[in-house]
């Protein structure tokens, strides 16, 4: 984080706030780059702008392009649900940043073990590391929402995410500010006891947001072959239909291990879409069906006129 840091330093709050005209309005004293509270309020700020940038542009691109509407007209969506799904992301996202950016903090100031150079290590250490973080992560996350699901837990925490029995991508984010700490905790703790490349962190970071999204967009197009490892957003909406099954983040592996794994619904032609198109199809067998019946008396009627 401290690579971000430098570059808002350089092109905003140095020549814009400490050593510009709002530094001067506002008579603030000189205060070096590596001041410990400097470095927070920055870090405060940025982290909140980027992750209501990132949340906001991942979702509705996703909204988009992905996210079928057929879902909004489900008997489980709720009245305005979408708006719920921002506002409690919204409100959440800044207590969330607090932890976040002490985390970050940390790792700004030297304590962790991210490396600036890809040549520090070689490229075999470099792309396991890679690996290492995502399975640690996989791991992680897997029994922090086990735990999550722990009736006196769930009730104050983790209770505000699952209202959305049939979700949107803005389901992403919208957690009670503690669950959106303890799934995210595993992301900061890696690099505090593995080396791993700093811009790669970031990337990565970006990753499972984006990834966070995805599991939430109801977008099934997963390999068929890749179906049994990848928990994928059908994994996910039969986590948010059945509570107690699929908790995995990226892949099965510990749903499977932790004898939380459920086939989902959507693969066997039994999910929330399914259902849509079931009853979809049966309106318009309906339609149809009144529809002959109008046109066969009307021809009987013209029939019995005629003669």
């Amino acid at each position: 984080m401290d690579i971000v840091l430098d570059i808002c330093d350089d092109y905003f709050f140095d020549p814009l706030v400490w050593k510009g005209r709002l530094g001067e309005a506002l008579e603030l004293p000189p205060v070096p780059r590596d001041d410990m509270l400097r470095q927070l309020g920055e870090l405060l700020l940025i982290v909140n702008i980027s992750s209501y940038l990132l949340y906001f542009s991942l979702a509705t691109l996703s909204y988009v392009f992905l996210f079928d509407k057929t879902y909004m007209r489900h008997k489980k969506w709720l009245p305005n649900q979408i708006r719920k799904e921002m506002t409690l992301a919204c409100t959440s996202i800044p207590v969330m940043s607090v932890p976040t950016c002490l985390a970050f903090l940390a790792e700004v100031r030297g304590y962790s073990k991210l490396y600036d150079r890809v040549d520090e290590h070689s490229l075999t250490f470099y792309f396991l590391t890679m690996f290492a973080f995502l399975m640690f992560n996989d791991c992680c996350i897997y029994w922090v929402h086990r735990a999550l699901h722990i009736p006196i837990i769930y009730k104050y925490i983790h209770k505000p995410h699952h209202r959305w029995l049939v979700c949107s991508p803005y389901a992403s984010h919208a957690f009670h500010p503690l669950d959106g700490l303890a799934q995210s905790s595993s992301y900061h703790i890696f690099v505090f006891f593995c080396p791993l490349h700093k811009w790669t962190y970031l990337a990565l970071f970006v990753l499972v947001n984006t990834w966070t999204v995805s599991i939430h967009d109801g977008f099934f197009v997963v390999p068929e072959f890749l179906r049994p490892v990848i928990n994928s957003s059908a994994h996910h909406t039969d986590h948010h239909l059945f509570f107690n099954y699929n908790h995995g983040q990226y892949t099965t592996l510990w749903d499977r291990i932790g004898g939380t794994y459920r086939e989902p619904c959507s693969y066997l032609g039994k999910g929330p879409l399914d259902e849509m198109r079931a009853l979809d199809a049966k309106a318009t067998s309906k339609v149809a069906n009144r529809n002959g019946t109008v046109r066969h008396a009307n021809g009987n009627g013209r029939k019995s006129k005629d003669a």
